[in-house]
C-alpha cells in the first residue's frame, strides 16, 4: 500500500512536469471590490431562503444578536457587510419570522446594515438604543427569543456576559422568561450552504488546482544545473 502511494506521487509529479502538456488558463480571480460585491448577495440569498426554513425547523420565532465592537460574535461576523472590519460599538441585529412565514431583519441602529437589515432606531424618538429593540419585540411579540449561547458548540456562544445582563435589565419582564438558546439554528447556518455558494466552491476549488498546478510545473520550477568538474 505505501509503495502505492509513491508510485502515485512520482506520477503525479511526472505529468505536471511534462514538457508536453499545456497547462489550463488559471480561472478567474475576482477583485477585492467585486468579491465584496459577490460575498454581500450570498449573505443577502442565504437570509432570505435559508433561514426562515432553518428558524421554522427549529421553532424559533426571534433570533437577536448582539455584539461589541472588536468583540464580534462569530454568527454574527458571517452576516456584516464584506467591508466592515468589526461591529460598530453595539451592534444589534435582530430577525423575526413575520406573517407571510418570512423573516425580516432588523438593525438596532440608526442606520441600515448592508442591503438587508433595515433600520429600526430613531435616536430623535428613542435615544436609548435598548428601547428601540424592546419596540421591535413587542411589535412582533414572538413566543421565544433564541440568543447564542452554548455549553458544546464555541461558534454558537457569542453572546458575552456583558451583553447578556444589559439585555436582561432592559427587557420587559413579560420577555424574560421566553429566553432560549439559539445553539440548534446557530450550527445549521454555518454548516449549511446555498446552490449558488456550492458553485462559487467548485470555482475556488479549481482555482487551488491551477495554483497547485503551477506550483508543480517546470514555468516556475528550474533545474540547477551542476558545476563542472575537473
Amino acid at each position: 500500500m505505501q509503495n502505492n502511494k509513491y508510485v502515485f506521487l512520482l506520477t503525479f509529479i511526472l505529468i505536471l512536469f511534462s514538457p508536453e502538456i499545456k497547462a489550463a488558463e488559471p480561472p478567474a480571480i475576482l477583485s477585492m471590490k467585486n468579491r465584496a460585491a459577490f460575498i454581500d448577495s450570498i449573505t443577502e440569498k442565504r437570509i432570505k431562503t435559508l433561514l426562515p426554513t432553518l428558524m421554522q425547523q427549529h421553532n424559533i420565532d426571534m433570533w437577536l444578536m448582539i455584539s461589541r465592537e472588536y468583540n464580534e460574535d462569530p454568527i454574527l461576523k458571517t452576516m456584516l457587510p464584506a467591508t466592515w472590519l468589526s461591529a460598530r460599538r453595539t451592534t444589534i441585529l435582530l430577525f423575526a419570522i413575520n406573517k407571510q412565514g418570512g423573516v425580516d431583519a432588523f438593525a438596532i441602529a440608526p442606520y441600515k446594515i448592508g442591503s438587508v437589515f433595515k433600520k429600526a432606531w430613531d435616536k430623535q424618538a428613542q435615544p436609548n438604543q435598548w428601547q428601540a429593540l424592546n419596540t421591535i419585540i413587542e411589535q412582533y411579540q414572538p413566543r421565544n427569543i433564541a440568543l447564542n449561547t452554548s455549553t458544546d458548540w464555541a461558534h454558537a456562544d457569542g453572546l458575552v456576559h456583558g451583553d447578556y445582563t444589559t439585555l436582561m435589565a432592559n427587557l420587559p419582564a413579560t420577555y424574560k422568561n421566553k429566553i432560549t438558546s439559539a445553539e440548534p439554528l446557530a450550527v445549521a447556518w454555518l454548516e449549511q450552504r446555498i446552490p449558488e455558494e456550492v458553485d462559487m466552491y467548485k470555482h475556488i476549488v479549481a482555482i487551488a488546482h491551477s495554483i497547485i498546478a503551477e506550483g508543480f510545473s517546470n514555468k516556475v520550477i528550474t533545474w540547477a544545473k551542476q558545476p563542472a568538474t575537473t
